[in-house]
């Protein structure tokens, strides 16, 4: 469940507060972003799908990269639109060390601008924009990788949250 109306204006962008939002998650039940306010920096990641071949790369990146991340006060949250059993089985499967959230009604998709229409071999569909929002311990969004090319963008990720540090 989300705390504020969708966005309609697009991507979400540097400088703007982050909305904060409440959804399940596995494994721990419920997050709310407002949980890591004045305690650690967040990054924020929608990826389309659970067991697909980028988004499996890309948490897999996460987690290879889980105590970079720590060691400079940040968490990872990964969000998608399946649910948490489905999220249950990815983490489990691919040993996840971070919260998935299920956003199966895509409101906080919606509310960071990245719930999009796709064209996908001509056929037009609603989805989820890969894309990483890092939050400070403000809830500020400090950086935004809108259209995540996954190849080297946890470095990228890694990077901007030392420069935090």
């Amino acid at each position: 469940m989300s705390d504020n109306k969708a966005n309609s204006g697009g991507l979400i962008t540097e400088g703007q507060p982050a909305p904060d939002f409440s959804l399940p998650a596995f494994p721990e039940g419920v997050i709310s972003l407002s949980d890591f306010h004045a305690k650690q920096n967040v990054v924020l990641y929608f990826y389309p799908r659970d067991n697909t071949p980028g988004c499996t790369t890309e948490a897999c990146e996460f987690r290879d990269n889980i105590a970079r991340l720590q060691s400079a006060g940040t968490a990872v949250l990964g969000v998608s639109t399946d649910n948490v059993a489905s999220h249950q089985k990815f983490a489990e499967k691919f040993q996840l060390p971070f919260p998935l959230l299920a956003d199966e009604n895509h409101e906080v998709a919606e509310q960071f601008g990245v719930w999009v229409e796709k064209n996908m071999y001509g056929r037009k569909s609603m989805g989820v924009q890969r894309a990483t929002f890092l939050i400070d311990r403000e809830g500020t969004v400090v950086k935004v990788w809108p259209k995540v090319s996954v190849k080297g963008h946890v470095d990228e990720v890694a990077a901007a949250v030392e420069a935090l540090a």
